[in-house]
């Protein structure tokens, strides 16, 4: 029979993933056999300075804090060594860190992930990857905002050129 200390633990633990999964807006699971000490411990280095937490868990405490996120569909995903990069913030830089550290280790398998809550397969995660980063957005934005000013800024400034060549030639 198993100590009431460690069923206690596990069910704390199980509470604290679930938790972690409602909570992120991106949780992204991956597989990473055969990736060496050297390589787990710079792709952990890349998502701390990225404010994700990286943990590897085990399937069958992933599967029960699936049922209690009521996200069910992501078991299907939970084979082999599991590895969750979890993000409260920020849903393309662990997406971005994991495929280009999987394009360059091909031992590491990012499997699928949950995003806003829903749960969405490799394909979803790689096409958040190819996303530019908060910031690229954020400038895209401000550019796309201020076009309309600067049209209008140089349509005044040709009207007034206009009127400045007409007044020279009377």
């Amino acid at each position: 029979m198993a100590n009431a200390k460690i069923i206690e633990h596990k069910a704390a633990q199980v509470t604290e993933v679930a938790e972690k999964l409602k909570g992120s807006s991106c949780a992204i699971v991956a597989d990473y056999r055969g990736l060496n000490v050297a390589q787990v411990t710079e792709l952990r280095k890349q998502l701390r300075e990225a404010g994700v937490e990286f943990q590897v868990l085990k399937n069958t405490l992933v599967r029960r804090a699936t049922a209690g996120a009521e996200l069910t569909e992501l078991d299907s995903y939970l084979t082999g060594p599991t590895a969750i990069a979890f993000s409260k913030d920020d849903i393309i830089s662990p997406a971005k860190i994991l495929t280009n550290f999987a394009k360059k280790n091909d031992k590491l398998e990012v499997k699928a992930g949950v995003v806003e809550g829903k749960v969405v397969d490799f394909n979803q995660i790689k096409a958040l990857a190819e996303l530019p980063s908060r910031e690229g957005l954020l400038s895209m934005l401000l550019s796309v905002l201020q076009a309309p000013m600067r049209n209008f800024a140089l349509a005044v400034k040709a009207v007034a050129d206009k009127q400045e060549g007409g007044a020279q030639e009377a």
